[in-house]
C-alpha cells in the first residue's frame, strides 16, 4: 500500500513540473504575435505598390485585375480584354521593389 501512495506522490509531482513546463512555453510564444501583424501590413503594402504599377502600365486595363501578396509571392487573378495584357500585368508586377515573384493567373475575356 505504500508503494502506491509513493507511485500517487511522484505522478502528482510530475503533473505539476509538467503543467509548469507548458505555462512557461506559451508565455515564450506570445511575441511571435507582432511578427505576423507586421508581415500582413507588409503584404498588404506590397499590393498596393502592384496595383500602382498596374494602374501606371501603359496598354493594361487592371480593372478587372485582383492580387494578392504573402511573402512576397503576388498572384494576379481576374480576367483582362485582350492576352498582350497578361504579359503587360506580369512585367509590372515584377518591376515592384520586394516582389520575389509572380503567379499569373489571368484569363482573357469575352467581349460583351
Amino acid at each position: 500500500m505504500k508503494s502506491v501512495d509513493f507511485l500517487k506522490a511522484i505522478g502528482g509531482a510530475a503533473a505539476v513540473v509538467f503543467a509548469l513546463n507548458v505555462y512557461a512555453q506559451a508565455s515564450d510564444a506570445a511575441p511571435a504575435a507582432p511578427a505576423a501583424t507586421s508581415s500582413k501590413a507588409a503584404n498588404r503594402a506590397l499590393v498596393k505598390q502592384v496595383r500602382k504599377a498596374l494602374a501606371r502600365a501603359k496598354g493594361l486595363e487592371p480593372t478587372r485585375i485582383y492580387t494578392k501578396a504573402v511573402d512576397g509571392v503576388v498572384t494576379l487573378t481576374g480576367s483582362v480584354p485582350e492576352q498582350g495584357q497578361i504579359d503587360i500585368a506580369t512585367q509590372a508586377a515584377q518591376g515592384v521593389q520586394g516582389v520575389t515573384s509572380v503567379s499569373n493567373k489571368l484569363t482573357v475575356r469575352a467581349n460583351n
